[in-house]
């Protein structure tokens, strides 16, 4: 229920208020604005997935920068509150250098750097939302400890003496082959005992659901990428195929976020 009845009168519901009341910490009001105009698309899903006409960064080819600024101003608040959830999970307390991959507006990466006062992080995502990232890390004041690097993490060389690295929410997006080429590419950079963590929408094993995470591998059809739905066992196999070990899954958000992670062997 969005509204309650106490003492005669309707009150907002506690997650009314948390998300939907613009000023709150957590207002999610752009984000959900944002993904509106995709409700029509819904409507052509059959056409959508009869289409040959694919790509691997789908509708992110040719992003402008001031589409990837209006796409994080959206995503940020949402962003931040993960990135919050992510190092109270995680704790980063002995690590140095953290390469946020596909990271967006920074979010993780401020929100760790915020916490961890020896961590600094590079966000790595396509040159335009790297120009964005920018904005966001300066408005946070952590210039001098996050940097953006424009790239694509499918194919360009990563920095290098990583110690942890994470990947959220992008794992729809791409396709089993890609994943685990990203996968193995960080194990490279990573240094001895270093960590990598994939923060995505997974499926259970039998592919039964959560419907959130078959949705969003469905969404990549309306996106027009070769992007699909994963599910946990694969991304262990991903991360085990590459030579992490102490590989697992852990719940991130029930039902729709799992965290996979897994250590480089000193």
């Amino acid at each position: 229920d969005l509204v309650r009845e106490t003492d005669a009168q309707l009150v907002n519901a506690p997650d009314t208020e948390r998300f939907l009341v613009e000023g709150e910490r957590d207002f999610a009001g752009p984000w959900i604005h944002f993904t509106r105009p995709s409700w029509n698309e819904w409507s052509k899903l059959t056409e959508h997935l009869k289409s040959d006409d694919q790509s691997v960064l789908g509708m992110y080819e040719g992003l402008t920068v001031e589409q990837a600024r209006k796409y994080h101003r959206a995503t940020y608040s949402v962003g931040v509150g993960a990135g919050r959830r992510f190092v109270r999970q995680v704790d980063l307390s002995g690590k140095r250098k953290m390469l946020d991959l596909g990271g967006g507006s920074g979010a993780y990466s401020i929100v760790a750097v915020q916490k961890h006062p020896q961590l600094e992080a590079i966000v790595f995502d396509l040159p335009p939302v790297a120009e964005v990232a920018r904005e966001f890390i300066e408005k946070a004041g952590v210039a001098s400890r996050v940097s953006a690097v424009g790239g694509d993490f499918t194919r360009d060389d990563f920095p290098a003496d990583i110690d942890v690295a994470v990947m959220a929410s992008n794992l729809p997006q791409y396709s089993r082959e890609l994943i685990g080429q990203v996968v193995r590419r960080t194990f490279g950079a990573l240094v001895p005992g270093g960590e990598m963590h994939l923060i995505g929408e997974t499926l259970d094993d039998d592919r039964s659901g959560p419907i959130g995470p078959a949705l969003w591998g469905l969404n990549e059809a309306l996106a027009g990428s070769t992007g699909v739905a994963h599910t946990n066992a694969e991304c262990l196999g991903y991360f085990e195929e590459a030579g992490f070990v102490d590989v697992e899954v852990t719940v991130f958000v029930e039902g729709t976020l799992t965290r996979i992670s897994g250590t480089k062997p000193s």
